[in-house]
């Protein structure tokens, strides 16, 4: 594609063009921002719009709250916040009605207003931007309507006509236009990505790309789509969760379903909160085993054995979810996260182990499991800890020699010291 930036006093547009395209294409725009406690204004100051000519009954409309707003106003600022209410309160009048027939968004509503304002040579200027409050996926992309007094603008919600800038409001572009304009194609879909991030590692990784010539200088996690970011950010702490399981049976002698089954388990837990997750994995496990030990008596070869349990588990997690959400217990859909083939691996292995070692063992180690991915969670859960593998993944070559001097040590776990403790006492003890 080829790119040129075009600015104006009110947006900077980019143009993407290409003259052939063969397939679909995915477009980045990236931009790092940071908060400024400066006050600036986002536009010069406007000429007075001319009076909108509408035909009738608007124009009578129109006049009429124009007269009515006028009396009850004292400024610019008091008329639009008068206007404004009668908005949001337009079932008491039948003028404001009128206006807001096909009105339903928040753009759509501001575009009202202004109509409203320009009756009284108000000027006025749509607004659009997004809240920066957290990471999202696909954050809404906001309209306010600003409104100049003379000296500097004022930002209303259209919907609400509550006055102010929202707390971490980021005014994207102002005008008439769309965020998103085609010319020979057609918009797959559009998604607005937010990230928060420590300041000191964007400073350090761009100072990091732009002095270095090399391409190893110039590849860092940093530089990823954001939602690609957030992927990796997940797998690069997978590393601390299975050290974690390395010392839990290497030197505790602890056993599971699985060798690193729990810290799979343990992503999950990421999302569902560690109390809930664990009461959650409690009861997909239960309910897989009584159907387990049912599907035994149908003396089903292994392959279709687990195939049913996977299909059994899959059926549990939906009526789980849709049972949690007619409750209005919303933390059951979040049951969807669990990895539902290791699940079933864990209800098979538990089962085997049921019938051929007994329950005592079997829940025993059902119960291993469940704390090994307690403890890796509560590793991976660490912020700072997030960070540094985000910002440094090299830090888990340092991981990498943690485990492989581990896996050099060939003597007692704790489990065992105190499982032999008769033979340590010795025959006069």
């Amino acid at each position: 594609f080829g790119l040129t930036v075009e600015e104006d006093p009110l947006r900077r547009q980019a143009d993407w063009a290409i003259r052939r395209l063969d397939q679909a294409k995915a477009l980045y725009y990236r931009a790092t921002v940071i908060p400024d406690t400066r006050e600036r204004s986002f536009a010069a100051r406007p000429p007075f719009p001319p009076v909108p000519e509408l035909e009738e009954p608007w124009a009578s409309a129109l006049t009429d709250l124009v007269a009515e707003v006028r009396s009850e106003s004292a400024d610019i600022e008091s008329f639009a916040a008068a206007v404004l209410d009668r908005l949001t309160h337009a079932s008491t009048d039948e003028n404001v009605r009128l206006f807001l027939e096909d009105a339903d968004s928040a753009e759509e509503r501001a575009r009202v207003a202004q109509t409203l304002l320009a009756g009284a040579r108000i000027p006025t200027l749509l607004v659009h931007g997004i809240v920066l409050h957290g990471d999202e996926q696909r954050a809404p992309v906001r309209t306010l309507l600003g409104v100049h007094d003379g000296d500097d603008w004022l930002l209303f919600d259209p919907v609400s006509g509550r006055p102010g800038r929202p707390d971490g409001f980021l005014i994207w572009w102002r005008g008439e236009e769309q965020l998103v304009e085609l010319r020979g194609a057609i918009l797959h879909d559009l998604q607005i990505s937010v990230r928060r991030r420590l300041e000191s590692a964007l400073d350090l990784a761009t100072q990091r790309t732009e002095l270095s010539d090399s391409l190893v200088g110039r590849i860092s996690v940093l530089a990823l789509p954001i939602q690609t970011q957030t992927v990796y950010e997940v797998l690069l702490l997978v590393p601390f969760g299975i050290l974690v399981i390395v010392v839990l049976r290497n030197f505790i002698g602890l056993s599971s379903f699985g060798t690193f089954a729990p810290v799979l388990i343990a992503l999950a837990f990421r999302e569902t909160e560690l109390l809930k997750g664990i009461l959650l994995f409690i009861m997909i496990v239960s309910l897989g085993l009584v159907f387990r030990f049912y599907l035994e008596r149908l003396r089903l070869l292994l392959v279709p054995r687990l195939a049913a349990v996977v299909t059994i588990v899959v059926l549990l997690m939906t009526a789980i979810s849709m049972i949690s959400h007619e409750m209005g217990a919303e933390t059951g859909l979040s049951v969807s996260l669990f990895p539902m083939v290791i699940i079933s691996m864990v209800i098979e292995r538990m089962s085997v182990v049921w019938e051929e070692r007994g329950a005592a063992t079997a829940i025993k180690e059902g119960f291993g499991s469940l704390l090994m991915a307690a403890l890796a969670y509560l590793v991976m859960a660490q912020d700072i800890l997030a960070y540094w593998v985000t910002v440094f993944p090299e830090v888990n070559l340092v991981v990498l020699g943690v485990i492989v001097g581990l896996g050099r040590y060939t003597g007692f776990r704790l489990t065992e010291l105190f499982r032999f403790r008769r033979l340590a006492a010795g025959p006069g003890d």
